[in-house]
């Protein structure tokens, strides 16, 4: 697994066990930087020192606060506000440059509902019931 890849896991397992994600934001707002691609992407992070680490060595951050945000809300609200603006969500960025793994709003919504149990699944009327 690539470390993008480990970094992109963790931030799945530790946002369940968090009930949170982490933003950093400066008084101009959250950063959206562009990728090689072009496309912007919205950083998220899975625990508050991941961001911090980010603000701390990358000098493109230094200033930034990090903002904490409850799950519920983001899945809610955020994911669908940065699929409007066609933004990527970046997960658990890191390293000198402040890069890793982005995935579509889409794809994150899918991904946290693959972790909830369907409840519905008992009250399902069998195919050919109907």
């Amino acid at each position: 697994m690539s470390l993008s890849g480990a970094h992109r896991a963790a931030f799945r397992r530790e946002v369940t066990q968090q009930g949170q994600v982490f933003a950093i934001r400066d008084p101009a707002g959250f950063p959206a930087p562009a990728g090689d691609d072009g496309r912007r992407a919205v950083p998220f992070w899975s625990k508050p020192t991941r961001a911090q680490l980010i603000v701390q060595h990358v000098p493109a951050y230094g200033g930034f606060e990090v903002v904490p945000i409850p799950v519920e809300e983001w899945l809610s609200t955020w994911l669908t506000r940065l699929e409007q603006d066609d933004l990527l969500v970046g997960v658990n960025w890191a390293g000198a440059k402040a890069t890793g793994y982005d995935l579509t709003p889409g794809q994150v919504l899918r991904w946290f509902a693959e972790l909830e149990p369907d409840v519905a699944e008992d009250t399902r009327i069998p195919t050919g019931q109907q």
